[in-house]
């Protein structure tokens, strides 16, 4: 296969997954605590042409390609809405809520949570939320919930627990699972938080920002679109190219 088509092929898988990344970008637009994502690319330079390999007159060329190298995520802050909700929590800066799962533990932003017919405190998706004693425990005539800036969960009777609330050095690093939950690889160790600060009543909304993310969306889509025709296009002359070869007389 000649080196064009090589080369639009790595673009074009290079684009589809930058498209991939972009759509699951709009698709949580509204998801609690969601963190955007954004496709980075690198051009990676073969050491030799092999369509020159057969050329005398002169030396191989390098050719480039698109190489996918990795899935940035943007932790920046999302806005925050207030719900009234008291077990609702927002919390600010890198810091993250330590959920419980059938796969271990996981890391997310989503402070939308609330209390299960067990008593436990849990997200919507049903993970219990882990304080820095485990599990959090109400009474069934628990009532006037309050939530202290350290995550300190309290009712009139007396504590009921203290969010645990971690960071990581390494951020960058950390595996989603889930729309809103992490996972942390091994070797990336989750760090105590040493001055939290949670906001009672309130969640972050996803940081995507819609208009951009449409935006890039018609572009990807567009670009795909041009390296196709491109393609085409080249796969048309080297037909024609052939053809009027095999017309010409021995």
């Amino acid at each position: 296969m000649e080196n064009a088509l090589l080369i639009g092929l790595s673009r074009q898988m290079a684009l589809r997954r930058e498209l991939d990344v972009v759509s699951n970008n709009v698709a949580n637009l509204n998801t609690t605590g969601f963190k955007a994502d954004t496709a980075l690319f690198e051009e990676f330079l073969m050491p030799r042409a092999s369509a020159d390999q057969f050329t005398r007159s002169r030396a191989d060329r390098r050719v480039s390609f698109v190489h996918d190298r990795a899935t940035w995520h943007d932790f920046g802050q999302g806005p925050l809405r207030q719900t009234g909700n008291p077990l609702d929590v927002a919390l600010n800066g890198n810091s993250f809520l330590v959920v419980q799962t059938p796969r271990g533990e996981r890391y997310t932003r989503n402070g939308s949570m609330q209390i299960n017919q067990a008593g436990e405190l849990v997200t919507t998706e049903g993970f219990r939320v882990l304080g820095e004693s485990g599990p959090i425990q109400f009474q069934t005539d628990d009532k006037d919930i309050t939530i202290s800036r350290d995550g300190t969960i309290a009712v009139p009777q007396g504590l009921r627990g203290k969010l645990r609330l971690v960071s990581f050095e390494q951020m960058q690093q950390l595996q989603k699972d889930g729309a809103s939950t992490y996972a942390a690889p091994e070797g990336v160790v989750p760090q105590a938080v040493q001055y939290p600060h949670v906001t009672q009543g309130s969640i972050e909304q996803s940081n995507v920002r819609g208009v951009i993310e449409m935006t890039r969306l018609i572009d990807v889509t567009r670009s795909y679109t041009q390296v196709s025709t491109m393609l085409q296009q080249h796969g048309e002359t080297r037909r024609t190219a052939i053809e009027r070869l095999a017309e010409v007389p021995a």
